[in-house]
């Protein structure tokens, strides 16, 4: 399994514009003030505002979601629920955050964690999920990212993920390469695409993620894998060096000498999952949810999926980027309201876990609705109590665990994302990705040494 290691395996810091996160801050204070003198009543008639609602393009998805709200409306009579399609977006966050218009409590990415507890954004939540029980039995390592010196918790982490290499398990086998045996090295990538190209038209061999925040975000994920960092471990500079500059001589060289990354260079998230779901692409950094993503959303055929561990460059064994999802509440919201979130949170994104009807329920429901069941990844709960869950949906199971193998067995170091400014570095890292893939003749080792100055910027400012 993989190992996860450093005190904050996901630390990470703010992905806004430091006024936005001062303008915050200072909203936020009346409400941290309330949560620390107005008493809590459980029993209180209380209204709020939940994230994530799936919108009306994803029916089924949304009446699963509505009725889950019913159940808890049912469950919890003193507690009404206004459901929101609001979902996080690295480039709008900032400025909904600043301006209050965010749900009472939503998912975000954790790379917000620190920077957002260092600031004085977030609600303690302890009190509450003590309230709940829910603290003891969490992912310590989780838990480790979203607390601050004193060991108060401030959201609740619900996933974590490390990134691997996805590829298409049908276009390797027209290829004559071996399904269940992934590239291990960024060699043997190159070498993979190589073969894709000659042996299977039409397709892209390799593709590279290089906008909204996902060129800076890969782009840093081979530096790791190749030895290297962007950030050193306290966030206070860029460090950026030879092993960013490999990083990115492998990206020109497989765009222009060998061409097997294809026309498209202005890939997201969504954008490359889609291209991936067509067939047209034979491999990309991705983590496992990517599988949930293609085969509920896209039709994917989950016999052509395959992942493995992150390809290691330079020495080997170097590491892969690992990151998570968490739930953001309200620093302005009442305590009563802040249990409330709580509640919810733990009765939708926990109940199956501790709880052997919900779980079946759930997993039941997920495998009728064609949804994934099972789907590898690092669990929010302790072990013991993931490893109790799991057997109890074990005859439910739809995900082919052994396309899995190479992820899951994986002993790679897992390793934070850059700590300050974590989105505006990854904003800032996108344009020298692109730069890398339109234009043949460009300075590598300059465009890292020019990067590395805006980095420090990032740097300095986030440290204000």
């Amino acid at each position: 399994m993989m190992k996860l290691s450093r005190r904050h395996v996901l630390a990470a810091g703010s992905t806004g514009a430091v006024a936005a996160l001062a303008g915050t801050a200072a909203c936020s204070d009346p409400g941290a003030d309330g949560a620390a003198t107005e008493d809590l009543d459980p029993s209180a008639d209380v209204t709020i505002s939940v994230g994530d609602q799936p919108t009306e393009d994803k029916p089924e998805e949304l009446a699963a979601f509505n009725e889950r709200v019913g159940e808890f409306e049912a469950a919890n009579g003193n507690i009404t629920l206004e459901p929101t399609a609001e979902v996080w977006e690295a480039q709008t966050f900032q400025a909904k955050l600043a301006g209050g218009t965010l749900p009472t409590v939503m998912g975000v990415s954790l790379t917000y964690s620190y920077e957002l507890i260092e600031n004085g954004q977030l609600p303690d939540m302890t009190p509450y999920l003590e309230e709940l029980e829910l603290l003891d039995e969490l992912n310590p390592l989780a838990l480790d990212n979203v607390k601050d010196d004193d060991g108060n918790v401030y959201t609740i982490p619900t996933g974590l993920f490390s990134v691997g290499i996805a590829y298409n398990r049908d276009i390797f086998e027209q290829a004559g390469l071996d399904p269940d045996t992934p590239p291990a090295t960024w060699d043997e990538v190159r070498s993979f695409a190589q073969q894709i190209k000659a042996a299977v038209p039409g397709v892209t061999p390799y593709a590279q993620m290089t906008t909204n925040n996902t060129g800076g975000w890969m782009l840093t994920t081979m530096t790791y894998s190749n030895g290297g960092r962007i950030q050193d471990d306290a966030g206070t500079e860029s460090v950026m060096g030879e092993e960013t500059i490999a990083a990115l001589q492998l990206l020109h060289d497989m765009r222009w000498v060998d061409d097997t990354m294809g026309r498209e260079f202005l890939y997201d998230q969504e954008g490359v999952r889609q291209a991936f779901a067509g067939g047209t692409i034979g491999m990309v950094l991705q983590a496992p949810d990517a599988y949930n993503t293609l085969v509920r959303d896209y039709d994917f055929d989950p016999a052509h999926f395959g992942i493995g561990q992150l390809p290691q460059g330079g020495s080997g064994n170097n590491g892969t980027l690992t990151g998570g999802t968490l739930k953001l509440f309200d620093a302005k919201a009442t305590p009563n309201q802040l249990l409330a979130a709580a509640k919810w949170i733990k009765f939708y994104e926990f109940d199956k876990f501790y709880d052997e009807a919900a779980a079946l329920a759930d997993a039941e429901s997920n495998a009728a609705e064609g949804n994934p069941v099972g789907l590898p990844g690092l669990p929010p709960v302790s072990q013991e109590i993931y490893d109790r869950y799991l057997g109890w949906i074990e005859p439910h199971i739809n995900v082919p665990l052994e396309q899995f193998a190479s992820y899951t067995s994986s002993t790679l170091e897992l390793i934070a994302e850059p700590p300050a400014g974590t989105q505006q570095t990854y904003a800032a890292l996108d344009p020298v990705v692109q730069q890398i893939l339109t234009d043949e003749g460009a300075d590598i080792a300059q465009a890292v040494a020019d990067a590395t100055e805006v980095l420090n910027g990032i740097i300095e400012q986030a440290a204000r």
